[in-house]
């Protein structure tokens, strides 16, 4: 269940890698194509918004890939927990306020590592 579990975070941190890059270095080119309900016209006047939404996906990575490398078992499972509540809940917020597809993509991930998590510590 825990190398599940792992593998799980891992899957979102580089999702969210992907996000960052997307968002901080991609905008104005590769993102038109992802986000086609976008109107063309905003992507550029909102490269620098987009720039600080990837830099907070940055940071959501890297808390997941820190849990990946803590010695200690029970903080590994605590911190990777913090990580992906903070994933889920951005995710379910995105899901309810933009599109549904970012539950999907976003939040049902990090849910399902939640639960395998809970289910190695509750085991």
């Amino acid at each position: 269940m825990l190398v599940l579990a792992k593998i799980i975070v891992a899957v979102v941190a580089l999702l969210h890698l992907y996000f960052l890059w997307l968002e901080m270095f991609a905008w104005t080119t590769r993102a038109k194509k992802v986000f086609r309900q976008f109107p063309e016209h905003l992507f550029e006047p909102t490269k620098t918004l987009a720039a600080n939404q990837g830099l907070y996906n940055g940071f959501l990575a890297a808390g997941l890939i820190w849990s990946l490398i803590i010695q200690d078992a029970m903080w590994q499972v605590y911190v990777a927990l913090f990580f992906l509540g903070c994933v889920a809940v951005a995710g379910i917020y995105g899901g309810v306020t933009a599109s549904r597809k970012i539950f999907t993509v976003q939040a049902l991930p990090a849910l399902i590592g939640i639960v395998l998590l809970l289910l190695h510590l509750f085991r």
